[in-house]
């Protein structure tokens, strides 16, 4: 994705697919420390700790038609190649986290979008 709020949207929409009635979205440009951090949090369904431990794989999704879910892979390669990472944590019934960090200053940082 050419810009960080189209991943923005799509962990959103994967909220409201969770059955999420919150969703909250922290976007931070942190200058001093040379860091984006953005974390969208939920109270959806969450995931079991072994399913958690699997998102990150491109071929694992919980679609039943099209079996690929590259939203939250791209999303954190797209952290990874701007010194970054994505961390994401889940508990069934209690909601699912994912945070990124990115380097605000990496040439290869995608803009953030509208």
């Amino acid at each position: 994705m050419r810009e960080l709020s189209l991943h923005i949207l799509d962990l959103a929409q994967n909220s409201i697919a969770a059955g999420a009635t919150l969703i909250e979205i922290d976007v931070v440009a942190d200058t001093g420390e040379d860091v984006l951090r953005i974390a969208v949090r939920d109270n959806g369904r969450g995931m079991s700790p072994e399913f958690a431990a699997t998102v990150l794989d491109p071929f694992v999704t919980t679609r039943t038609t099209r079996r690929v879910g590259l939203g939250i892979p791209m999303f954190a390669e797209a952290a990874r190649a701007c010194d970054g990472d994505v961390v994401v944590r889940s508990e069934p019934g209690d909601g699912t986290s994912v945070e990124a960090t990115f380097r605000l200053s990496h040439i290869d940082r995608a803009p953030l979008g509208d």
